[in-house]
């Protein structure tokens, strides 16, 4: 069947569309390189043509407050509107775990924003809530560091890596519409200090990592709760010490 990616170049995007064709569907990649803008609605209407489903894993590329929120409400109703007039059967988004419990946080409160607009569309949907990406370590450790030393959260974090992230989108993607939201995780869970000393160690960055309950996460006081998956999510097989070990092995 036609799938369409939007965000379909970016980290998750270009794994996910990678995968689908593996498994022998017609997948278009659709982002503004390639012509397909949800934010302006320029090529949604030809890119979604014959479409039966929709995964939509863009990004907002700001993350201030007023930013993110017209992003993804201004990209969200053009998307729906163009997939309602094409006869979409599916619409998949990624989100995020705990978006609903940070709601101090503009980023979560626009993501908010844009799975109600999906919940409201009468298209058939899913939604895939992750945990944080392996991927995105190093720009945990960069917002919570001096020159010196690294002051983060001692809460628990259960990271996921991007491949792992994909195939569990792929999998949505070509299931039935759940019309409520799933959650997907990696299998480890420890304090987020511990996952960024163990990277910064690994890159032979020498600064001091700090464990504090009460150090911000990207300026909100997080818990065990706050970013950990229920007891129904997906775990993937992806360990972090094994993506870490090969990350490290490729960037050789």
């Amino acid at each position: 069947m036609k799938i369409v990616v939007i965000g379909g170049t970016g980290l998750i995007g270009t794994k996910l569309v990678r995968r689908l064709r593996q498994r022998g569907h017609e997948v278009v990649a659709a982002s503004p390189s390639t012509g397909v803008n949800s934010l302006t609605g320029e090529g949604l209407a030809g890119a979604l043509a014959g479409a039966e489903v929709v995964v939509d894993v863009a990004n907002s590329p700001s993350f201030e407050d007023k930013a993110v929120l017209a992003f993804f409400e201004t990209s969200g109703r053009n998307l729906l509107a163009a997939e309602a007039a094409a006869g979409v059967r599916h619409h998949v988004a990624l989100s995020v775990v705990g978006t609903d419990r940070m709601l101090g946080s503009g980023y979560f409160r626009a993501k908010m924003a844009q799975e109600a607009l999906i919940e409201a569309s009468g298209i058939p949907y899913t939604l895939l809530r992750a945990t944080q990406f392996f991927e995105f370590m190093d720009g945990i450790a960069r917002s919570s560091a001096d020159a010196e030393r690294v002051r983060l959260s001692s809460a628990h974090l259960q990271p996921i890596a991007s491949e792992d992230v994909a195939e569990a989108l792929a999998d949505v993607a070509l299931g039935a519409p759940v019309n409520g939201i799933l959650e997907v995780a990696g299998p480890d869970r420890r304090p987020l200090a511990e996952f960024v000393g163990k990277y910064l160690s690994a890159k032979k960055d020498r600064r001091e990592v700090i464990a504090d309950a009460e150090a911000p996460y990207f300026g909100l006081r997080i818990d065990d709760r706050s970013l950990t998956p229920g007891d129904g999510a997906r775990v993937m097989p992806t360990r972090f010490d094994d993506w870490l070990a090969l990350s490290l092995a490729g960037a050789a």
